[in-house]
């Protein structure tokens, strides 16, 4: 009996200090686009030089929280989350791809999210009929590379060189035609200065030495350009320490919302979540089980979930959540109009199969 005792307080402390290779998941917080960011009442979407109408109720992104990459749960933390209804446990990586630091993961979904916004606002604008144009822009910056605290994710690319930029690829054919070791000079509008109709007061130098790159005998500069877009009116969305894509759609709304006198919610209280590209289109995301409970709890009625999250997310939906499956930016323009006309029994809705 004695040796039974101790085997079984040696297992249980066992369990208690083993740290296991699992990351853990919980609801975060939900933001009202429509509303401010945080007390200060410094809006989530800014939008100048057009004109906007008021708006009510709410329009709200959710976020999940997650442990960070260093974070090493105890066995007993990691079959208490498997238990619990507002935990999600995941392989840690899932969330953390082998030999990717924290500091390189939160890079990444800082770029997703300005990836999300720039498509949520030439979705809405198109939707809307307003002209969308191009840019070139740095799309990503490579973790350790030259143009690392240099160029920055959003940075509007003007020149090379002197030579002026109008297609992505132009920016690696001026690159390349340096030696590794020698300096560019990129001509740019940084991402804070960015809007509808910069000035050459925006405009900055950025010089770069370029590097060798790993796969050939060429220069590099340690970027990834992309295509953004142009606006005929500045719009701001700003939101400190949230990333990943999946805020688009419910930006989309709220864009339209502030640009059209129709007040689209018509006083409800509607969250939501979807990543969404330019042309509307709705894509699904992770951690949904996540997502509604963090909604339920902020005081949602009704949820716009993609449609390829609707099988997961219905299986612990909160009692009092209404989940609206969505694939477009119309579909879920749409649904708000059900909403306002109190026609529930017509909305799309999400079932487990």
């Amino acid at each position: 009996m004695l040796a039974a005792t101790l085997l079984l307080i040696a297992l249980l402390c066992a369990s208690v200090l083993m740290k296991v290779p699992y990351t853990q998941l919980s609801p975060g917080p939900t933001y009202n686009t429509l509303g401010a960011q945080d007390k200060s009442g410094t809006p989530v979407i800014s939008i100048s030089g057009q004109q906007t109408y008021p708006t009510t109720g709410h329009l709200n992104m959710t976020t999940v929280q997650v442990t960070g990459a260093t974070y090493q749960p105890s066995l007993v933390s990691v079959l208490v989350g498997w238990l619990r209804d507002d935990v999600l446990v995941v392989p840690h990586d899932n969330i953390y791809p082998q030999g990717q630091t924290e500091q390189q993961s939160e890079q990444q979904n800082a770029e997703e999210f300005a990836s999300s916004q720039d498509s949520a606002k030439a979705a809405a604008l198109t939707q809307l009929g307003y002209p969308v144009g191009n840019e070139v822009i740095v799309s990503s910056v490579v973790a350790g590379g030259p143009s690392e605290g240099r160029l920055h994710a959003g940075d509007r690319i003007v020149a090379v060189d002197g030579t002026a930029i109008t297609d992505a690829a132009q920016v690696a054919k001026q690159v390349t035609q340096h030696k590794p070791g020698e300096n560019v000079v990129f001509t740019i509008v940084p991402h804070a200065k960015d809007g509808a109709n910069p000035s050459a007061a925006d405009q900055s130098q950025v010089t770069v030495t370029t590097t060798k790159a790993p796969d050939a005998d060429r220069a590099m500069v340690g970027i990834l350009p992309g295509v953004a877009h142009t606006y005929p009116f500045k719009i701001d969305i700003g939101l400190q320490d949230v990333g990943g894509p999946s805020a688009g759609l419910m930006f989309s709304l709220g864009i339209v919302d502030k640009l059209t006198p129709t007040d689209l919610t018509g006083g409800q209280f509607v969250a939501g979540t979807g990543t969404i590209d330019d042309s509307g289109k709705v894509g699904p995301i992770g951690g949904i089980s996540m997502k509604v409970i963090a909604a339920r709890d902020a005081g949602a009625r009704y949820f716009f979930t993609p449609s390829d999250n609707c099988a997961e997310a219905s299986k612990n939906t909160p009692s009092g959540l209404r989940l609206i499956k969505v694939d477009t930016l119309d579909g879920a323009l749409k649904a708000l109009g059900q909403i306002r006309a109190g026609q529930d029994a017509a909305l799309p809705s999400c079932t487990t199969s």
